[in-house]
């Protein structure tokens, strides 16, 4: 018995395919950027079978884009999205005008998140299916940061964190925890996760009363933040990509 072949929404299938975010391809379906096999389509969600048509946006081809893989060190209060629905300042904003071999970027989508107050390696690229092995909660690569809390901590709560915390029905913990330095009020620790989970160091600190004064990603895997300035970027080679492989 044949199966019949999967549909998906023609501005899903842009996105997957590293064109846009889904949200700027309903946009440009809607107004008629957009062809499938010839004929300018209009519905967002027309559904479309992978392979099986040309899509052309603003007659080009679509999917042909060349694969690009980014990091950034994010500045603190920027948001990680393409659109704030508040007006806030994106992590776009450090692509401004931003070339690459004299070309403009494409564009590129954020490989997990920050939240505004957090700061760091932040990875974008135009690949889904690199993104998701990359934010995958099982078999992703670690990722660690520096934080800066409110209180000295002794070996007891280092290793607390370890063992974690049930927090809002969820379980919160790290995989490792160890003190950095230590000034008269406040301390940073190095702190790694080995999955994702939403404000997931703020939740856990604050579960032992503790306050995070700055949180730094500063490596994924064993690509390290290393000296890129706050708000530069860089391209990614292939030792990087190897790394995070």
């Amino acid at each position: 018995m044949n199966k019949t072949p999967p549909r998906h929404g023609l501005a899903r299938v842009l996105s997957k395919q590293g064109v846009c975010s889904r949200s700027e391809a309903a946009r440009w379906v809607a107004a008629g950027r957009v062809t499938v096999d010839g004929r300018v389509v209009r519905d967002p969600e027309f559904p479309i079978v992978q392979g099986r048509h040309r899509i052309l946006v603003d007659g080009e081809r679509s999917g042909d884009a060349r694969r690009l893989y980014l990091m950034l060190n994010k500045p603190r209060g920027l948001v990680t999205t393409a659109h704030d629905e508040r007006g806030r300042d994106t992590v776009y904003r450090c692509f401004d005008g931003a070339e690459l071999d004299g070309a403009p970027l494409p564009w590129l989508a954020p490989v997990g998140r920050l939240d505004k107050a957090s700061e760091g390696l932040l990875l974008f690229c135009n690949d889904p299916q690199w993104a998701a092995r990359i934010t995958d909660p099982e078999h992703g690569p670690d990722k660690t940061y520096h934080v800066q809390i409110d209180a000295i901590p002794d070996e007891a709560l280092l290793r607390a964190l370890g063992e974690g915390v049930d927090a809002d029905g969820e379980r919160l913990r790290a995989k490792s925890a160890r003190l950095l330095r230590a000034g008269e009020k406040n301390a940073w620790l190095e702190i790694v996760l080995d999955e994702g989970r939403n404000r997931q160091i703020r939740r856990l600190l604050a579960a032992f009363d503790l306050e995070t004064l700055r949180l730094i990603r500063v490596a994924i895997g064993s690509l390290a933040l290393g000296d890129l300035g706050k708000g530069q970027w860089r391209n990614l080679d292939e030792a990087d990509l190897r790394s995070l492989s």
